[in-house]
């Protein structure tokens, strides 16, 4: 049987598998509207806790990453398509069975990659997150969607984005399911906290939020809705 995510709707009119899953006059996406979707953080940990004097304090996070992060191998991801930016790939009318993915190399995340600095920033106690959106099928998000983090405090905390300013293009959707789109990976954006010895030994509450687009991302009603909340905390 397959998935919620891969069953379009049983529509009498549809016309193609558009049609069928989402709706244009109601922005709905499977009987939801785009709104009803979230953010994924990695590592997996709405309470990131660590002394960035001891490996073995923050070796989970760091193993969380790195497996995330295998599926972007700038070497798997040479044999996906090199896509143009800003555009949404679409590929309703193309005959093949198996849809094409567009290329991410984990390189783009920068200091954030693992490649550079395995250990992700957490050794320095200026940690890595990574985000990234649930797969839905047929979404194509308006505007230019763009990740971006505060941190509840008096004095900001200055972040580094990978790719530059946050950016999940949108040359990634849509997304055609599980059995036409087998080798998708998803747009990442990496979030680098440039903590500070003032922001050690302290419960910082971090929010990161879909901006720029039409996803809803500020109902008081779900805190997951277009957003995450964690908090982190490093011990010297």
């Amino acid at each position: 049987m397959a998935s919620t995510e891969d069953k379009a709707a049983n529509k009498e009119k549809a016309s193609s598998w558009k049609d069928s899953i989402y709706n244009p006059r109601t922005g709905e996406l499977l009987g939801r509207t785009a709104s009803s979707w979230g953010l994924v953080i990695r590592p997996n940990s709405l309470d990131i806790t660590f002394n960035k004097s001891d490996p073995l304090k923050y070796s989970q996070y760091v193993q969380h990453l790195d497996s995330l992060l295998k599926d972007y191998d700038d070497a798997l991801q040479e044999k996906n398509e090199d896509c143009t930016p800003g555009d949404y790939f679409l590929q309703d009318n193309t005959e093949e069975m198996t849809k094409k993915v567009c290329r991410f190399k984990r390189g783009s995340l920068s200091f954030c990659s693992g490649l550079s600095d395995t250990s992700f920033g957490y050794s320095e106690g200026k940690p890595c997150v990574l985000l990234k959106m649930n797969r839905i099928i047929g979404l194509m998000p308006r505007g230019d969607p763009f990740i971006n983090c505060t941190v509840k405090k008096e004095s900001p905390v200055q972040m580094q984005y990978f790719p530059r300013e946050g950016r999940i293009d949108k040359m990634y959707f849509p997304y055609y399911g599980k059995k036409a789109h087998e080798n998708y990976v998803q747009p990442l954006v990496a979030v680098k906290l440039l903590l500070t010895k003032e922001d050690y030994n302290k419960e910082l509450t971090v929010e990161c939020r879909v901006d720029g687009s039409d996803l809803n991302n500020n109902d008081d009603r779900d805190k997951f809705l277009g957003r995450v909340t964690f908090r982190i905390k490093v011990v010297e």
